[in-house]
């Protein structure tokens, strides 16, 4: 059968896949196939998805069909053939070892021969050397790093918690400064509450003792030379109410009596138990009674002054023996103590 020409250009049109001469199906190829003798095989219809197409002459190729056998040629030990065509063309394919032993070594190369000086292991270990120190490097930065900021959480939490302590020390602080500046104040006021007080006492006493030292300049003892033998309320059946209404002061016969203040004599007379008694009634009304006289030198409506003598003691009346037996009254009549009235004059007996 006569060597068709060369093949037309063929577009495929199902898809866009790559055919087996390396360009995309559906594009004009950019050289002329060689001359192709067809056979009855190689025109067969092929059973599948692929569609054959006639051409002129009766004539169709499907890319895929040329594609298998193209391969099939390869893997058949380097030998394409086309069924009935072409002769065999050899593929001869080089000794690697012939060329690796052909190349130069590695360390004569410039800029080379110092990445892979020294053997194999070496330069394994001196390549591991800087990923292992690398490795390292970066472990202990991330170690170091987290030991940081562990250190730097526990310095902060330290810093919290003496802050803390340091806030509780200083209010306890504060709230016993508080508590003894209350006891302090507390103390200074009893203490200052006390010299008051006592101060106050001191000027009751001063101002007692001034006015009891006027006083005694305008009172006076009844007499002189004398020793206090019964006092106010003593109890005994000597006296007719059981219990002494006076105050008396033994003394010689004849002893003069004087006036205690300044008064007018209410009355001068014999008086039953009292024997002789003169009344001597002061500016405020109270009464002073001098009982048992031996003699009067005043008489009824007579003003006396301080100390001026009205009498003499004697042992007239209910006695045992001379003395002056003294009685005091209120305005009201109510007797009372004579000794206490004494004092409360700034007079001591």
């Amino acid at each position: 059968m006569a060597s068709n020409g060369p093949a037309t250009r063929v577009t495929y049109v199902p898809g866009d896949e790559e055919s087996p001469f390396g360009q995309p199906f559906g594009e004009p190829l950019e050289e002329p196939l060689g001359e192709w003798n067809p056979t009855a095989e190689s025109v067969r219809p092929v059973r599948g998805r692929h569609r054959v197409i006639k051409q002129r002459g009766g004539l169709a190729r499907s890319s895929t069909v040329l594609g298998v056998g193209v391969i099939a040629a390869v893997g058949a030990g380097g030998m394409a053939t086309a069924q009935g065509g072409k002769p065999p063309v050899r593929i001869s394919v080089p000794d690697v070892s012939a060329v690796t032993a052909s190349l130069p070594e590695a360390k004569s190369l410039p800029g080379v021969g110092d990445l892979v000086a020294g053997s194999g292991e070496d330069s394994a270990a001196e390549a591991a050397a800087p990923l292992s120190a690398a490795g390292q490097s970066a472990s202990e930065d991330a170690g170091e790093s987290l030991r940081s900021r562990i250190l730097q959480q526990a310095e902060q939490q330290q810093a919290a918690a003496d802050t803390a302590a340091q806030r509780t020390a200083e209010e306890a602080a504060t709230e016993r400064a508080a508590e003894e500046a209350a006891e302090l104040r507390e103390k200074a006021e009893k203490k200052a509450a006390a010299a008051k007080k006592k101060a106050q006492e001191e000027a009751r006493r001063k101002a007692e003792e001034e006015r009891l030292a006027k006083l005694a300049k305008m009172f006076s003892l009844p007499t002189s030379s004398y020793t206090l033998t019964s006092h106010f309320g003593d109890a005994g059946s000597m006296w007719s109410s059981g219990h002494h209404t006076g105050l008396d002061f033994a003394a010689p016969t004849g002893t003069p009596l004087k006036a205690v203040h300044t008064g007018t004599v209410k009355s001068a007379g014999w008086s039953g138990a009292y024997g002789y008694r003169t009344v001597l009634e002061l500016e405020d009304g109270t009464e002073v009674w001098y009982c048992h006289q031996s003699s009067m030198s005043v008489s009824a409506g007579q003003k006396v002054s301080t100390g001026e003598v009205i009498g003499r003691v004697g042992a007239t009346g209910n006695v045992t023996g001379p003395h002056l037996h003294m009685e005091v009254h209120t305005p009201d009549g109510t007797g009372i103590d004579p000794l206490s009235w004494l004092q409360s004059k700034g007079i001591t007996p």
